[in-house]
C-alpha cells in the first residue's frame, strides 16, 4: 500500500511538473501566434476599419491590399529579387559549407584546429556591425573597376550580395554541420572504403544522404536570415531595380507619403512573410530531426 502511495505520489509530481513546463511554452506561443495571426486580419482590412477597434475582426475580404501593395511598391519585382539572391546564396553556402565541415569533423591534419577556432570565432561577429567596412571595400573596388572596365561591377551587383550573405552565414553553418557529422559512425565510412570509394564518393554518397535532416535544418535557418535581411541589402544594392523584398516595404510606405493606407502595408507585410511560414510548416518534421538526431554511434 505504501508503494502504491508512492508511485502516486511521483505521478502527481511528474504531472505538476508538466504542467508548470507547459506554461512558458503556452505563453510563448500566445506571443507568435497572436501578432502574426493579428497582421493576416488586418491585411484583409479596408483602411476606414483601423480607425475604430485594433482588435474587432474584419468587415470583410479586402483582398484589393494586396494587388495595391504588390503595384504601388513593385512588390513583385522586388520578390523576383530576394528569390535569386536568396537561392544563390543557399547554394554557395552549401557548395562551400558542406565540404568543409566534413573534411574538418572528419579529418585531422595540420592547421585543423587553427581553422576550427578561426570558423568559430566567426559566431561572434555580427555582419551588421562591419557592413561600412564591407561597404568602403566594395566601392573602392568599384573605383578599379572603373578604371578597367570602364564600369562598376561590385556595388549594385545580386551576385555579391549572395556572397556577403554565403560569407556571414558560413561560421554557423560549419559549426553545426561539423557538430552533426561527429556523430555520425566511421564505420560508414569504413564500409564505404572497402567497396572502393574515395573520399570526395563517400562524402557525396553515404556522408550527405544520411545528413538530410541537418542540411534541411541551415537551408531553413539561412532563407530566413537571407530572405528577411535589410540593412545589408539597403547598403549594397542602392539602385531602386536591384532591391529585395523587405526594402520593398519601405518603398511601399514611401508611395503612400501622407496618406497611410494601414491595409497595404500589413499586405505588403504579409507578402514578405508568407513564404517562410510556407517553407517552415512544410519541413518542420525534418527541421525537429535535425536538431535532435545524430548518427549511430560506432
Amino acid at each position: 500500500m505504501s508503494s502504491y502511495s508512492a508511485m502516486q505520489e511521483r505521478k502527481g509530481k511528474g504531472v505538476l511538473y508538466k504542467f508548470i513546463s507547459y506554461i512558458p511554452l503556452l505563453l510563448l506561443t500566445v506571443i507568435i501566434v497572436i501578432p502574426v495571426g493579428w497582421a493576416f486580419t488586418a491585411s484583409i482590412k479596408e483602411n476606414a476599419e483601423f480607425y475604430g477597434s485594433p482588435w474587432a475582426l474584419p468587415k470583410g475580404v479586402y483582398l484589393q491590399n494586396f494587388a495595391d501593395s504588390w503595384l504601388k511598391a513593385n512588390m513583385g519585382d522586388y520578390m523576383l529579387n530576394s528569390v535569386l539572391v536568396t537561392a544563390m546564396s543557399i547554394a554557395l553556402l552549401l557548395a562551400i559549407a558542406l565540404p568543409a565541415a566534413y573534411v574538418l569533423a572528419r579529418y585531422r591534419f595540420r592547421g585543423n584546429v587553427l581553422w576550427n577556432t578561426m570558423f568559430m570565432a566567426g559566431l561572434f561577429i555580427n555582419v551588421n556591425y562591419i557592413v561600412v567596412p564591407i561597404f568602403l571595400m566594395l566601392n573602392e573596388g568599384d573605383k578599379l573597376s572603373r578604371t578597367f572596365f570602364g564600369q562598376p561591377i561590385l556595388l549594385n551587383n545580386m551576385v555579391v550580395l549572395a556572397l556577403v550573405y554565403a560569407a556571414m552565414a558560413l561560421p554557423f553553418t560549419i559549426y553545426l554541420l561539423a557538430g552533426y557529422f561527429k556523430s555520425l559512425s566511421k564505420e560508414y565510412e569504413e564500409a564505404a572504403a572497402v567497396d572502393g570509394a574515395g573520399h570526395f564518393r563517400t562524402m557525396i554518397q553515404v556522408i550527405m544522404p544520411m545528413a538530410r535532416p541537418a542540411i534541411i535544418t541551415i537551408i531553413l535557418f539561412n532563407f530566413l536570415s537571407f530572405w528577411n535581411e535589410y540593412i545589408i541589402s539597403m547598403t549594397l544594392l542602392t539602385k531602386p531595380e536591384f532591391k529585395t523584398l523587405p526594402v520593398g516595404l519601405m518603398n511601399l510606405m514611401a508611395a503612400q507619403k501622407s496618406a497611410v493606407e494601414y491595409g497595404q502595408l500589413y499586405a505588403g507585410l504579409v507578402i514578405v512573410m508568407l513564404p517562410t511560414l510556407l517553407i517552415y510548416i512544410l519541413v518542420q518534421k525534418k527541421l525537429t530531426q535535425g536538431m535532435t538526431m545524430g548518427g549511430l554511434k560506432g
